[in-house]
Order: structure tokens, then sequence, then C-alpha cells
């Protein structure tokens, strides 16, 4: 065994060489794009100072005309859409256009943005032409289509860039993978191993990301699970997808992490192979001997399919069955984040939507058992076609130590160093559009001229917390709506506490409809009412247990309304807060390790029999 010295020479060098490796190959395809991409990943404060640096003096900072391309980029790099894409329209109208790599940045920029409709002159973005477009434009051109949901056009696109071959290989790749039939190689098959003596079931997590390195609510969830499986009994371990952590820019990543006692595997080769179809077959040559050694007898695996195509060849390996835990709906997740309601229009009936969905469709029928979140969920898998003997619900649950937390909002803001004064609204969760928290900031501006100290808290990052942080600065409420950036996962318990009232204002688009959060059903836990959009996933947490209030999605004056009848009612609010901790002392995590115990059971009684 090497020293762990050697042991971490090992892991930095083949980090390193991955990124340098993956970085490369994109510099040969387009050193424009890399360069973007790059600076959006660097550290936060790096960011913010960039774009500051480079607003200074322009449109976007209101002191000299908008068109500027340096505008553009500081207010794209700031998170702030739809002003890049004002500075962009500005700079096309223009008479005096940019330079040839001028056009190119506005052009990429309009691709990242989604917004073909504001690239400049002579660099379309979309949609198939009649006359071959210049080079420069090609791949642009291609990866606009590509997001768009145009696969056909993306492929037409990219093969006619000679300059940049390797687009049309990728997309060409990733297509195949998305086809009906299409399957991952499994290679020669062995005997399944039988369990341990007294071991119990080893069941073995092929996961997209993990703790630490990601606090999303897929990798908490998971982290939740896999604890959960263990406190019941099961011998579980986990691996995350081919390249991570290094892949989201963790150099420093080791490729072992054990985090509350769950193993986390790294899959981080010193070079990751060019097409995703490859990529699937490298990730599972270099699971199966990991497995080897663990030696499973089932398999887990969660959305989206290209998890479940490699946990399906594995499972054949090594003769063992597989379960697909379909905690949501890509398709529709790539939807929601498609930039405004004409562009969500097009994907959903685009040619991407339809095979993404008929491939999630096809994996889950594939597998061996089916698990959901919520009854909604377990509705749609039926309407596609999967038995509904083959879906478990395992809901989003709690640990059972949130239920005897006992703070007043106004003891939790104090230890938090937040005024205790005011009437607290707020939510922990990833900051995306299809959040609809500017519908709780407008809700928050209402009340305030109705003269109730209305105050946000707003826990959590994400692509939506520049146009937030901008929505509330125009109301004139940043000094009463409170950003918090992420929190360490064990600390999200304190500002649940610190709230009045947990607001869960999605908007009504199918994704949000479909899936059921997490946080919420952890408020409640925490003895907080919840007020939500009335969508069948939310309603499904709150209506059949009085645990909160449902107000129509997008509405912030029936928003307002809700909130300010609790403001006014101690009481109401107190009888919500029972309701709703009583419904989460139903889900607890504890409960949901043995609903999975129970399962894998059957499943491997029937491999047995």
């Amino acid at each position: 065994m090497r020293p762990p010295s050697a042991r971490r020479a090992r892991e930095l060098r083949s980090n390193a060489r991955l990124a340098l490796t993956t970085a490369s190959r994109h510099l040969g395809d387009d050193p424009l794009l890399l360069a973007l991409q790059v600076s959006r990943r660097l550290p936060r404060p790096v960011v913010v100072a960039a774009s500051r640096g480079l607003l200074l003096g322009t449109g976007t900072r209101g002191t000299e005309p908008a068109g500027s391309l340096r505008g553009a980029y500081g207010a794209w790099l700031a998170g702030h859409a739809d002003a890049a894409a004002a500075e962009l329209t500005a700079l096309r109208d223009r008479p005096a256009a940019p330079g040839r790599l001028g056009r190119r940045l506005a052009a990429e920029l309009a691709v990242q943005l989604g917004r073909a409709d504001v690239a400049p002159a002579g660099s379309t973005t979309t949609g198939p032409t009649t006359t071959s477009p210049p080079p420069a434009t090609s791949s642009l051109q291609a990866r606009s289509a590509w997001q768009r949901g145009d696969v056909a056009a993306a492929l037409e696109h990219s093969a006619r860039d000679a300059g940049h071959p390797g687009l049309h290989h990728r997309y060409a790749a990733e297509l195949a993978t998305m086809r009906p039939g299409a399957r991952v190689e499994s290679g020669a098959p062995r005997p399944p191993s039988p369990a341990r003596p007294g071991g119990g079931l080893a069941v073995f997590h092929v996961l997209t990301n993990s703790l630490p390195h990601t606090q999303s609510g897929y990798a908490l969830r998971s982290h939740a699970v896999l604890t959960a499986q263990r406190d019941a009994g099961i011998r579980v371990a986990a691996a995350t997808r081919l390249g991570y952590p290094v892949s989201v820019g963790k150099l420093g990543a080791r490729h072992l992490d054990v985090v509350d006692g769950i193993e986390y595997t790294r899959l981080v080769p010193t070079r990751s192979a060019a097409t995703a179809d490859a990529r699937l077959r490298q990730q599972v040559e270099l699971l199966a001997p990991i497995l080897e050694r663990f030696e499973p007898q089932v398999l887990h695996t969660t959305t989206n399919f290209t998890n479940a195509l490699v946990t399906e060849a594995l499972a054949r390996r090594f003769g063992v069955p597989w379960v697909y835990e379909v905690r949501g709906l890509l398709e529709e997740t790539w939807v929601a984040s498609r930039p405004g309601a004409a562009e969500q229009a097009h994907a959903a009936g685009s040619e991407r939507y339809r095979l993404l969905r008929a491939k999630e469709t096809e994996m889950a029928l594939a597998a061996d058992h089916v698990v959901t979140l919520s009854e909604t969920l377990r509705a749609e898998l039926i309407e596609r076609g999967v038995p509904a003997s083959g879906i478990t619900v395992v809901p989003n649950a709690v640990d059972a130590a949130l239920l005897s937390r006992c703070a007043t909002p106004e003891s939790a803001r104090r230890a938090l160093n937040l005024p205790t004064e005011g009437f607290w609204v707020g939510t922990v969760s990833s900051l995306v559009d299809y959040e609809g928290l500017d519908t709780m900031i407008d809700a928050v501006a209402l009340l305030r001229e109705r003269g109730v100290d209305a105050r946000a808290l707003i826990v959590g990052d994400g692509a939506s917390r520049p146009a937030l942080e901008r929505r509330a600065a125009e109301a004139g409420l940043s000094d009463v709506v409170v950003f918090t950036g992420r929190v360490p996962r064990e600390r999200a318990a304190d500002y649940h506490e610190a709230l009045d009232v947990f607001v869960v204002p999605r908007r009504d688009v199918r994704v949000a409809r479909r899936v059921t959060p997490l946080k919420p059903i952890e408020a409640m836990a925490c003895g907080r009412p919840v007020v939500a959009s009335d969508l069948p996933a939310l309603a499904e947490l709150i209506e059949p247990h009085g645990s909160g209030v449902l107000v129509p999605p997008g509405d912030a004056a029936a928003l307002a309304g809700a909130l300010e009848q609790l403001s006014a009612s101690p009481i109401a609010r107190e009888q919500y807060a029972a309701a709703g901790r009583a419904f989460a002392g139903s889900r607890t995590w504890k409960h949901a390790g043995s609903a999975y115990l129970d399962l894998y059971q059957r499943l491997t009684a029937r491999v047995a029999a």
C-alpha cells in the first residue's frame, strides 16, 4: 500500500491531467467558448469584481448609451440575463458594428443567453439555412440549435463546420445515447455474489454528484438515503459520474470522500473519452473493479437516463437487479431552464424533448423496479406505461432530530445576527427561475405598502440570484430582503427556524407541477407553517394534512393576502405548524430506510427464486 502522501500526490496528478486534457480538447474546438465558460466558473468574489469592473461606465450602469460589448459581457458574467440581452440588442442596432472578434463574442453571448434574436447581423444562430454560413458561425448555429432542442438542425450546422469537427462528433454521439434501444456494452457476465454471512444486503449506488462538493437537493437526498439504508442494516457505498468533482472545478478533490461514514468513490481518469457514448463505456469499465470488491446484491441509481444506462450494463455483467429512482423529469427540467415562455414552448415541442421523454420512459421500463418521490410522479409514470406494481413511492423525508427543535423565530434570528423584529418569510432552496422567488419579493413589497413589517430571508444560491437581488433593489427592499448564499447543510435548520412562514412560490411549469421539493417538509418538521403555490406536487404535501396555505402560482397579490392573514394570526400559524410537524413525523428517514430494505429483500428473493 502506498503511503498517504504518495496516494495524495497521485490523486492530484490525475486531477490535473484530467483538467488539462479536457481544457486542451475544448481549446482546440473553440477557444472563445472555453474562455467564456472558464470565466463564469471562477470563484464568486472574482466573478463579482470582474463584472463590476466591466460594467463601470457602460449603459448597464446608466452613465453612457447602451450597446457596449463590454457591458453585455459584464452583465452576463454577473448573471443579469435581461440586461445582457438589452446591451446586445442595442449593440446589434448600432450603425458602427464591432469587428469580427467582437461579432463572434456577441454571438456567443447570445447563444449562452439562449437569445438568438439578439445576435449581431451576419451571425444567425438558429434554424437551418439554405446557404452555407461562414465557418466562424457554423458552430454557433449548431450550439444554438442544440440548446433549443432542434437536434437535426444542430447536426446539420455542426457538419458544415470543418474547422470544429469535434462538435459534430459529440452531438452525434450524444444523440446516439438518446435513441430508442441504445444501450451500453456490459462486458463479460459473471455470477452474482452471495450475501456475506451476517453482513446483510449490499447495495451500491451510482450517482451524478454528492456531498461534500455539491450541496443541491439531489446530493442531500442521496446522502440521506444512503445514511437511512445503512441505519436499516444495509451495507452501502456510492460512486459519482465520470470526472466529477474535477469537472466542476474541484482540482484538489480526493478520489474517496467519507461523509458521516458513507463512502463516495470518484471516477477520475487522466483523460475522459471525447464523446458521450464512449464516456458511458469508460464509466462502466472504471466501476466494474469497484463492484468486484464490493460484491453488491442490488444496484441503485437515480435520474437521469445516462446513470440508468451505466447501471443497467453493470447489472447485466454482475447478474444483479437494479433500481431506477426517478426524482424528476429530465425533459421538463430542461424545458424550465429555457429563457422565457416562447423558448419554453418551443423546447416542449422539440425533437430533443421527445427523445429525452422517450428515453427516460424506456429506462424506467427496463429497470427491475422504480422508486419515485411522490404520488404525482407515480401517476405520471403509470400514465407512461410503467406497471403500478413496479413502482414504490419513497417520499422526501426528514431527520427525526428536527422534530424536537423548539427555537422561536425571534431567538433563531438573534442567533443568526438577524433583526428580531418584523414578520419574516422566506425559503431555503436552489435559486432557479421556476422556484418563482420574484413573486415572493413582489409580495413582500405589497405587504410593506400595506403597513406590514414584512421581511424576506432567501437562503441558497443559483443562476437566478443576481436577477432576484436586482429585483429587490429596484423595489427598494435591499435592507429587508436578505440573501445568505449557500450555508452549511448542518445549519439549514437554523434558517428554517428564523422564519415565521416558509414560502414555496413555484411557477406553474410542468416540472414544478410534478416534482416535490425536500425543504418544505424540513420546515414543517421545524414547526413552521408553509405557504405554497397550488400545484399538484405541492398540494400533495399540504392539502391533506392542513399544514399550510395554497395560493395561485405567480400571483403576488394572492400570496401577499395569505401572508398578511398569517402575520395577523399567531394562532393560525401555530395550528398550521402543529399539523405540519405531525405530518413530518410520519416522514422520517428511518421510515424510508425500512421501505428500501423491504424493497431490496423482495428483489433479491425474486432473483434467488
